[in-house]
């Protein structure tokens, strides 16, 4: 909103210092400022407002060090992180780009479906909370706007130049901006690859099918794995600022006609905008961090590690980088796959020895290096060293081909 505002007193009246709401570093800037300190200072008052309404963690015995100590301890600080996005997002974005509604659409509509898990394990005191497979739905839901928008939406676009990508913005001055399934692919020789043409056998025609449940995966994969994620004081927030800073590079040099063709990645148009959503929302991450840090006062619940997944899976599919994930979003996936691993070798040895076997002491697997006795503090800490590796390799990986 105040774009808009200093838009018009910069055109109609030459306000000072109106333009550099022109410029996307100074809004980024400004959105990061603001996100913190809605989070660090408003978010006391937040964590008081639920300690007021005995919004409490139920915590179940797992034998884990230091475990029942936080029982009783504030859930629901999700909406720390919303709100300390939401209101700078608003303040200082342009409203009509069609990236940013998809961004604020998939931060609303994962968080409500994060509160309602919440809601029912506080409120209606059953642990098991809102039922998976209307999680799935949900999460369907998110995946189904997403990728129809991607497809059909005019103003999603990538663009072509008449000369090679690579070369120069002035050899290559002519352009056209075309709807596109093309997405970055590392390790690959140009660097990218068309959904149309994933699978031969599908006509062209219906290829937004394909591309539609593939996005449906990616955004259900990356908020599960968020979910099981947050499970040790500060493990899922520091993890996810550390993605949001790669995903914001990202989305800096995809929006940037220069550092686009010197990396040879795609240009998109209007996508800078997304910039100032991803500095919003490591300043909301951070801020919530402040109170989540061991030992915690606060826990985001499902209403915050639904909403990161989600808004993470969405950014990325955005920018056109969601084929990075696996190596970006490591952390997210060997905890998820450590509870798969889990369930299934405990379910297939039952069946066998008909006694259930299990590989690690306890999944998710940071909950195994508690068993090991690890503090952890130090296990947050090197968890996020590994985070700040794989963010390193992604992002190396955009001249490997």
């Amino acid at each position: 909103m105040l774009y808009y505002l200093f838009d018009y007193l910069d055109k109609q009246f030459n306000f000072p210092g109106a333009g550099l709401f022109q410029y996307i570093t100074f809004r980024a800037f400004a959105a990061i400022f603001s996100s913190l300190i809605i989070g660090a200072v408003f978010g006391r008052r937040i964590i008081n407002y639920l300690q007021k309404l005995q919004i409490g963690e139920s915590i179940r015995d797992l034998g884990l060090e230091g475990q029942m100590q936080k029982r009783g301890t504030p859930t629901m600080g999700g909406f720390i992180i919303l709100a300390a996005l939401l209101i700078p997002v608003l303040l200082f974005c342009r409203l009509n780009n069609v990236y940013v509604i998809l961004m604020i659409t998939a931060t609303i509509w994962t968080c409500g479906i994060g509160f309602i898990d919440d809601y029912i394990k506080v409120f209606k005191k059953d642990k098991a909370g809102l039922p998976g497979k209307f999680k799935i739905v949900g999460q369907i839901g998110l995946g189904l706007i997403v990728g129809l928008t991607m497809f059909f939406n005019d103003n999603v676009k990538v663009r072509e130049y008449t000369a090679k990508i690579g070369t120069t913005i002035s050899e290559s001055s002519n352009y056209i901006d075309v709807k596109s399934l093309v997405t970055n692919v590392p390790f690959m020789k140009n660097n990218q690859i068309d959904y149309n043409h994933l699978l031969p056998f599908v006509p062209e025609e219906y290829s937004w099918i394909v591309y539609t449940l593939i996005v449906i995966f990616i955004i259900t994969a990356v908020s599960n794995g968020a979910n099981i994620t947050d499970g040790i004081d500060g493990l899922a927030a520091g993890t996810s600022v550390i993605i949001m800073l790669c995903l914001g590079v990202l989305a800096y040099v995809s929006g940037n006609k220069v550092f686009s063709q010197y990396l040879n990645i795609f240009y998109i148009p209007n996508s800078g905008e997304l910039v100032i959503f991803v500095a919003a929302f490591v300043g909301a991450l951070i801020g919530f961090l402040w109170y989540n840090a061991y030992p915690a006062q606060v826990f985001m619940g499902d209403t915050g590690s639904l909403m990161i997944g989600g808004v993470i899976a969405t950014l990325a599919i955005v920018i056109r980088k969601e084929l990075l994930i696996p190596i970006l979003c490591g952390i997210f996936l060997i905890e998820l796959i450590s509870v798969m691993m889990q369930v299934s070798y405990f379910k297939y040895t039952k069946r066998k020895y008909g006694e259930g076997r299990r590989i690690f002491l306890m999944s998710p697997l940071h909950h195994h290096f508690q068993k090991k006795n690890y503090h952890e503090a130090k296990i947050v800490t090197r968890f996020w060293i590994i985070g700040i590796l794989l963010a390193v390799v992604t992002l190396v990986t955009l001249k490997l081909q």
